[in-house]
């Protein structure tokens, strides 16, 4: 072998490379294995349940195994993406440096074999829901037919974006595009997580939602794992520092994943069930995998973050212990595939045609009582209002503890702001906006206007900017420093100019109930989380650019912001009053299929919804109006 001038040899050079490559594909492999012989356990149940035939080996040992290997790629992508993002540093310029472009071109190749399975998976449960054997399906009949399927649609949609996502991998080599490299990844699970188990049969809306947070802080945890382990084995430079940013991350994420694990077994499971059937046996397998896994990152934490804070070329602790969590990933990740596979205990009860459509029944009119009190945890949203309140009230603690002052009446304004969104979606309000399209338009308002109006009043970004300190890690940007990149971006200025914002903001309006959209959306459980979501960031945005937060990334004139507003609003006061002179019920089929004998009366509550638009944005209007006077008045005082 060639010696080069340091005195290294080649082969012993290139070795840590070779070792990070086969340690992934190590754990790719021993999960299809492991997930491939639970499937094969289980297979004479699932054919009992379903009545179909044998689909043949290379279906039944293939789907588990080619599942596995594909969500072992998928969480290396995200893992190697979240890597570059945010736990090595870019150069000086902006452009990713050697670690960071490793792991980004890693996580490239991981998300195009993360494609290349889900398209196979495509053809492998097109056979398992049909019987019929692998190779008497044509791959273009199998790509064609995909839609008949909800399951095979969802494998569909993930190849194609996650060939996107690998495809837009290429040109990438400054670090701005690595943070949206990470969301395409992370959306690729979704289509996973919406389909299956839990997204059908009672309580599902809880299902579904501790399905996506379980998904994601998964991939996050376990692609951080992975990422700094082949770092780690490829000798990188950083590792002391990736090591203890990716120490807080994981800690937050074995949080939410052990919360959402045990939500989602509740809502699936009966204490008989979980010893007394095969699935139950699968989720206390995982559960206690997930313990081991918990105890491995607390030794990591203990032990080799502290080793490579007082020596940076310590590594051995911290590959001992990542070596081991992996192994343990891998066989998790299995079981994982093996459960999907496995048929869940049979409901005690057959679910009413409400608890199908929505999750949940509404056996009684909604009154104010029922509405104050008939509360439904919303785990998405709920969840984000009191993380938002708790990462507020932290940020003023530490501010004060620099010996700064922040003004009360923000504080208030943001809390208050937290308090109504945990009330829209959490409370009896939030519940019956699924069945009722008057209190769907009450909700929408509360979060499109109010809510966002009061965020944005609570002018976060300003806090964090002042309670985040800059980075003291020899220049290695910080969140601090992540936040001002993100506010000087171009995608910043793009979003906040008032034109944008303004289409966004009424796309959730005219756009929603005159394209058709509201009855797709209407009766889809993933569609309407989607929809939430984008009216409250429509809402923040729109009211961030009206009225003029100081740290906006780009701050237009007085008479442009005005006619912003108004144009706005107007359009939302136009949509409630034509909504109120309809004819044509929106959602009629999804509203029908529910069989609320208490709702009959379905074009009436329409129009009650359009006059709670029209005078809500109304009213919206006028405190708009008088904020902006406010602001002027005190920009004259000054």
């Amino acid at each position: 072998m060639k010696r080069t001038r340091s005195g290294n040899i080649d082969g012993f050079a290139k070795s840590p490379r070779r070792g990070a490559v086969q340690s992934l594909i190590g754990v790719a492999i021993t999960a299809g294995i492991i997930a491939a012989g639970i499937g094969a356990l289980v297979l004479s149940d699932a054919l009992d349940v379903t009545g179909l035939p044998d689909p043949g080996p290379a279906t039944s040992y293939g789907l588990p195994f080619v599942r596995a290997v594909g969500q072992v790629s998928a969480v290396v992508a995200i893992g190697n993406f979240l890597f570059a993002a945010f736990l090595v540093p870019p150069q000086s310029n902006g452009v990713l440096d050697a670690d960071g472009y490793r792991a980004l071109r890693l996580g490239g190749v991981a998300c195009a074999v993360w494609a290349t399975c889900a398209a196979l998976l495509v053809a492998l449960t097109l056979s398992d829901v049909s019987g019929v054997p692998l190779q008497d399906l044509s791959p273009l009949d199998a790509w064609s037919a995909a839609g008949l399927v909800e399951i095979t649609s969802a494998w569909r949609t993930t190849a194609v974006v996650a060939a996107l996502v690998a495809a837009a991998t290429v040109p990438v080599l400054r670090w701005s595009w690595a943070p949206a490299l990470l969301a395409g990844a992370l959306l690729t699970l979704v289509p996973l997580a919406v389909t299956g188990h839990s997204s059908s049969g009672g309580a599902h809306d809880i299902a579904t939602n501790s399905l996506l947070i379980h998904l994601f802080a998964a991939a996050l945890w376990a692609g951080g794992l992975l990422a700094l382990l082949s770092h780690a084995l490829r000798r990188g430079s950083h590792t002391d520092v990736a090591a203890r940013r990716f120490s807080a991350i994981a800690l937050w994420c074995f949080a939410a994943l052990a919360t959402s694990g045990a939500v989602n077994a509740i809502v699936r499971l009966s204490p008989s069930d979980i010893m007394g059937s095969t699935y139950g046996r699968l989720v206390l397998a995982k559960a206690l995998a997930l313990c081991g896994l918990g105890v491995l990152g607390w030794r990591q934490r203990r032990t080799a973050v502290v080793a490579l804070q007082s020596n940076p070329s310590s590594r051995g602790p911290l590959l001992r212990i990542a070596l081991t969590e992996a192994a343990l990933l891998a066989a998790t990740f299995g079981v994982a595939v093996g459960l999907s596979r496995t048929p869940p205990p049979a409901a005690p009860t057959e679910p009413s045609p409400a608890e199908v459509a929505i999750g949940f029944n509404l056996p009684e009119s909604p009154t104010l009582i029922h509405v104050l009190t008939n509360w439904r945890f919303d785990l998405i949203y709920g969840t984000a209002a009191i993380v938002l309140a708790v990462s507020y009230f932290a940020g003023v603690c530490r501010l004060r503890r620099q010996g700064d002052s922040w003004q009360r009446r923000r504080t208030a304004s943001w809390v208050l702001g937290c308090i109504v969104l945990l009330f829209a979606t959490s409370s009896g309000l939030g519940s019956y906006m699924s069945a009722l399209f008057s209190a769907h338009m009450f909700v929408q308002l509360l979060m499109t206007m109010l809510i966002p109006i009061l965020l944005v009043l609570g002018s976060p970004v300003t806090l964090a900017l002042k309670a985040l300190r800059p980075s003291a890690d020899n220049a290695i940007p910080g969140p601090r420093e992540w936040l001002l990149a993100a506010l000087r971006s171009p995608w910043a200025r793009f979003l906040t100019f008032p034109v944008t914002a303004l289409l966004m903001f009424t796309a959730s309006g005219y756009g929603l109930y005159y394209t058709g959209a509201f009855d797709a959306a209407v009766a889809d459980h993933a569609t309407h989380v989607l929809m939430l979501g984008y009216w409250l960031f429509s809402g923040t945005l729109f009211f961030w650019v009206v009225v003029v937060a100081e740290e906006s990334p780009l701050r237009a004139s007085a008479i442009v912001r005005t006619a912003t507003g108004v144009a706005g609003l107007v359009q939302f006061i136009w949509t409630g009053m034509m909504l109120r002179n309809s004819q044509t019920v929106l959602g009629e089929s999804f509203y029908n299929s529910l069989r609320l004998e208490w709702h009959t009366e379905l074009l009436a509550d329409q129009r009650l919804g359009g006059a709670i638009l029209s005078v809500g944005a109304a009213c919206t209007l006028l405190v708009v109006a008088a904020l902006l006077l406010s602001a002027r008045s005190t920009t004259q005082a000054r």
